[in-house]
């Protein structure tokens, strides 16, 4: 059973993917489940999100693309639903058609598609898929949320009288409008309406003469408001339909609700779903920027993390267009914890929340930036320690703090649990504070724990080098410069370069010296040593990068001089052919070219004849007889050897004369002699200077900035010097 602290969370920082991941959600209530994102319990369930995450993220490269999971929260409704006689309005069930409809498509692509999205498949089969809660509210309500004419036959004999009121209204409005504009009764605006009803404005002076009710008057009591008497009593039957349609609408909402209410626990189901939905993909989304992806999830207590990146520092740094550099981490049984030195600000905390906030994510059901060999296998506990932890509220010191964090790792600490610590054992005397460290650190190590710790104390260090299944490594740093490379090179601890990152900031020389005879010579002969080993693993690093690219270089190198061989075989052996084919037919020439002379002197036909077919017989019994397809081919061959042939000719051709003609120009226009305070350049060079000295054929030329000492040969006259 997976159990993790919401101290581990906060540590490594779990709420902020969170909080990016919600962003990232399309409604409201699945953006409320992904900040409530936390580490799966069983491994089973854990599985099946991790795979349903990455089919989504894989619908972002193929055709068929998953269909829109978008709604409007119906959690209103469902209250509703639930109590007994009440009635929804118009507008929730438009709400409750388009979360059925959206279901519906849901649910019939990924039954369509099962072969693509397996996980996300089996995840809806569960769901019912009907029509029925769309064809009740459709009989209703049409798509602009308004209840249908025909919803009901009372509703639409109501609605048709309503409209022959309506015209009747207008109707006897119109005769009295005129009636009255014709006396002079009425203001400029004619009429306007009051309490949603059409009257006339009549000005103040004649509104006994008008008939009808006063419903109003204007602000300044100039225009007095009138219904007319012949429009009442319609206005009167319109308000009575009005009612009637209102009680009827409550009616057939009563009705609607009632034939939808027992669909409750469904609609329930279908928002769950759709908000599930939307939390994978914005799972998806968040992988898809972070370049995430499922790793192999073993059962062998194996945890490879290749290439890996620390996803919040990742999306900053893109967002600023800076470089974030990958590390690379191992654990396994052989090798279960990691004991990390080197200076401050190399990269050894952010190091050491990678492997927690990666672990933490996969075990979340989320996919992490690593390559794609990479591996890992499921822990039950994730125990941190990381940060100034002073409790202010508990009036602990960071010491008091860290120590009981520590009795909470040693009540817990298992083979398959893993502790990230950073700093280790500081807080204390260095001395007594460090050999507490050393035994928390061997009680881990018995009880098979995973863990990676990071620490400046040198027993530590010296302990993992000691202890069988752990190791040291270190932050690589310049040798020059001193400037953090963030490369994690496991197997050997790091210097903390206190003396040499302090000169580096301009401390006296004499005051560092004094200092370093405060100290023990063994720790400062050991810290040395261990820079010294950093200084040429770096060299060595950088070297391995160098040979690394001249290795590619050379490999492509070599893929082109094969290809090129290749070709030049292939051409080799098509010369020969036409070679062998002319040598035989210069042969064949010459015999041709005996008989005939034989013939010239003798005149004799049928030895001429006998002697041709005897030619001709031999030659053929060479031959094999080829398909017109190979005969084709052949001529087209040779044509394209000549042509090759003539071309190169043609090519050899023009660089003879080219060569000719360059010789005949350099004939022609003799080099001048070069003497002392002439004006010179270099043949392929811009910068001219003057020649100060000429000695055995070579010339010492004056830049200005610099001399320079280059033979006579390779030099250029510009101008002589003016007197």
């Amino acid at each position: 059973m997976i159990s993790i602290t919401e101290k581990t969370l906060q540590d490594l920082q779990f709420p902020t993917v969170l909080e990016t991941i919600s962003s990232i959600c399309n409604t409201e209530i699945g953006k409320q489940k992904a900040l409530q994102i936390i580490p799966f319990k069983e491994e089973t369930i854990l599985m099946d999100a991790l795979l349903q995450t990455s089919e989504y993220l894989a619908s972002f490269q193929n055709n068929n693309a998953i269909p829109n999971h978008g709604f409007d929260a119906i959690t209103n409704e469902i209250k509703f639903l639930g109590i007994e006689d009440s009635f929804l309005e118009v507008g929730s069930f438009r709400k409750i058609a388009t979360m059925s409809e959206t279901t519906n498509v849901l649910l019939q692509f990924l039954k369509k598609f099962e072969e693509y999205y397996p996980k996300l498949h089996a995840k809806s089969s569960s769901i019912e898929l009907t029509k029925a809660i769309i064809n009740s509210i459709d009989n209703v309500v049409d798509k602009y949320g308004e209840i249908k004419d025909n919803a009901s036959p009372d509703l639409l004999n109501i609605r048709r009288s309503m409209n022959t009121v309506r015209g009747k209204v207008n109707q006897s409005f119109g005769a009295s409008l005129t009636h009255y504009n014709s006396l002079g009764y009425l203001d400029e605006i004619r009429e306007s309406f009051v309490q949603n009803r059409r009257v006339l404005a009549v000005l103040a002076m004649y509104r006994r003469k008008v008939k009808g009710s006063i419903l109003g008057s204007s602000k300044t009591g100039s225009i007095a408001y009138i219904e007319p008497e012949t429009t009442l009593q319609y206005s009167r039957e319109l308000a009575n339909l009005e009612y009637e349609e209102k009680e009827e609408i409550t009616r057939i909402l009563k009705q609607l609700t009632n034939d939808i209410r027992p669909y409750l626990p469904l609609l329930i189901q279908y928002q769950e779903f759709l908000s599930d939905i939307d939390v994978i993909a914005a799972k998806a989304k968040y992988a898809q920027r972070i370049n995430g992806i499922l790793p192999k999830i073993n059962d062998k207590r194996k945890l490879y993390f290749r290439d890996a990146f620390h996803p919040i520092l990742l999306l900053n740094n893109n967002q600023k267009n800076e470089i974030t550099y990958p590390q690379t981490f191992e654990l396994q049984q052989e090798r279960r914890i990691i004991v990390i030195s080197g200076p401050n600000a190399g990269g050894k905390t952010i190091s050491l929340k990678t492997v927690g906030l990666l672990q933490l994510m996969l075990q979340s059901g989320m996919l992490i930036p690593v390559h794609e060999r990479s591996e890992t296998f499921l822990f039950d506990r994730i125990l941190t320690d990381i940060g100034d932890n002073q409790s202010i509220e508990n009036h602990l010191s960071t010491y008091s703090y860290r120590l009981k964090n520590m009795n909470y790792f040693l009540k817990k600490c298992n083979k398959k649990t893993m502790f990230l610590i950073d700093e280790f054992g500081t807080g204390s005397d260095p001395e007594l504070g460090g050999a507490l460290a050393e035994i928390f650190l061997e009680e881990f190590y018995h009880r098979e724990a995973f863990g990676i710790i990071t620490t400046h104390y040198s027993n530590l260090k010296i302990l993992a080098n000691e202890l069988p299944f752990a190791t040291n490594a270190n932050m690589l740093f310049d040798e020059k410069s001193l400037e953090p490379i963030y490369k994690l090179v496991v197997g050997q601890a790091g210097s903390s370069f206190t003396f040499e990152v302090a000169q580096k900031n301009g401390i006296p020389f004499g005051l560092i010296n004094r200092a370093k005879k405060k100290i023990e010579v063994g720790k400062v002969r050991f810290d040395k040593t261990i820079a010294n080993l950093q200084k040429e693993r770096s060299k060595m690093e950088k070297t391995s990068q160098t040979l690394k690219e001249e290795e590619t270089k050379a490999r492509e190198e070599s893929k082109k001089m094969e290809s090129i061989n290749v070709k030049i075989k292939q051409k080799l052996e098509s010369y020969q052919e036409l070679y062998d084919s002319n040598q035989r037919l210069i042969y064949m020439g010459q015999k041709i070219d005996d008989i005939a002379d034989k013939y010239f002197n003798n005149k004799n036909k049928k030895e001429l004849i006998g002697e041709f077919l005897k030619i001709v017989e031999i030659e053929n019994s060479k031959r094999k007889k080829a398909t017109v397809k190979e005969t084709k081919a052949k001529e087209v061959q040779k044509k394209e050897i000549i042509k090759e042939v003539t071309v190169q000719v043609e090519k050899i051709r023009t660089e003879k004369k080219e060569k000719k003609l360059k010789a005949s120009i350099i004939v022609e226009k003799p080099k001048p002699v070069l003497k002392v305070g002439d004006r010179v350049r270099m043949f392929d060079g811009k910068a001219i200077g003057s020649i100060d000295k000429i000695e055995k054929n070579k010339a010492v030329v004056n830049y200005g900035v610099f001399t320079s000492t280059v033979s006579l040969e390779v030099l250029e006259y510009v101008e002589t010097p003016k007197k």
